[in-house]
């Protein structure tokens, strides 16, 4: 049960975290939660699958919903399923958040924008990375366009990254969300497993490392897991979808591979609080991409 102060009824609620790719959705999850529940990086597509994201806290529990980003330039059928995962959230939630950047709207905002109902009163608009405008008051004539955009329920100005006005998102969303009794215990952060967030880590890892010189098509599952109390022995594969990339993920010597399964094993013991042997091994699934039975094996339904 929530803590329900006098004459206070529980909320609870789903809200969806929606934006073009690289606007900051993930960070500001993993903000708002306090967890590192979904993986981030520089490159597009970093999130693949919703994620969810529980923070409960007085009356009050949020279940955000972090979706892939809404994009139209790389055409798979992987792009496509992530697409369709963002327009399924947009009618599961009881409200959404839009995301967009402190620089201003683009055609991908406007493209994402359509999706809504205009009927729809239970959106709010968080205006992300505001710690790198030079002048707060170029915020204004945003503010004000956004408002002629759509009938936003609020308006609110944040940094995921600085963790700057968190709250009053927090205060924004809070007032969209019905009674009702929590979903999740109150310890619970998300309704992932530690395995599918070790395979996420080492994903975001491979992304950090590689930048750009990879494609898209990398995937990551958890082949063996074997746990005690003192330690963990995983063992994962990396999938890549052409021959031609294994050089890029492998690296001179083995050097990128290995560095990938140091950082990512950092993160994995901070997880489960015990030290963890990782072994990383890279696979080649040609065109998993495009795939729809390569896709349901790797874990994208």
């Amino acid at each position: 049960m929530l803590e329900a102060h006098a004459n206070v009824r529980p909320r609870t609620g789903f809200v969806a975290i929606i934006g073009r790719p690289n606007v900051g959705k993930s960070t500001l999850l993993n903000a708002l939660v306090g967890e590192r529940v979904s993986i981030t990086s520089r490159k597009p597509q970093t999130t693949r699958q919703r994620m969810v994201g529980v923070l409960t806290r007085d009356a009050t529990q949020f279940i955000f919903v972090d979706t892939p980003g809404f994009q139209q330039r790389h055409k798979s059928l992987l792009t496509k399923r992530m697409n369709e995962e963002v327009s399924a959230a947009l009618a599961d939630v009881d409200a959404i958040v839009l995301v967009i950047e402190a620089k201003g709207w683009t055609a991908d905002d406007e493209r994402l924008l359509k999706l809504i109902p205009s009927d729809r009163r239970n959106v709010v608009l968080a205006i992300n990375k505001t710690d790198l405008l030079a002048d707060r008051d170029a915020l204004l004539p945003l503010l004000a366009e956004s408002a002629q955009r759509f009938s936003f329920a609020a308006l609110v100005p944040v940094s995921a990254e600085r963790k700057r006005q968190l709250e009053e998102l927090l205060q924004e969303i809070e007032a969209l969300l019905p009674e009702g009794e929590p979903l999740f215990d109150p310890d619970q952060f998300t309704d992932r497993n530690v395995r599918f967030l070790a395979a996420e880590f080492i994903r975001e890892k491979a992304f950090r490392l590689l930048g750009d010189e990879l494609p898209y098509g990398i995937a990551v599952t958890i082949d063996q897991w074997q746990e005690d109390e003192r330690r963990a022995e995983i063992a994962a594969s990396l999938w890549v979808a052409r021959e031609s990339h294994k050089g890029i993920v492998i690296g001179k010597g083995g050097a990128k591979l290995r560095e990938i399964g140091r950082l990512a094993r950092g993160e994995i013991e901070r997880l489960l609080g015990k030290p963890v042997h990782l072994q990383t091994h890279l696979r080649v699934k040609r065109g998993w991409t495009d795939d729809a039975r390569a896709l349901k094996g790797l874990g994208y339904e």
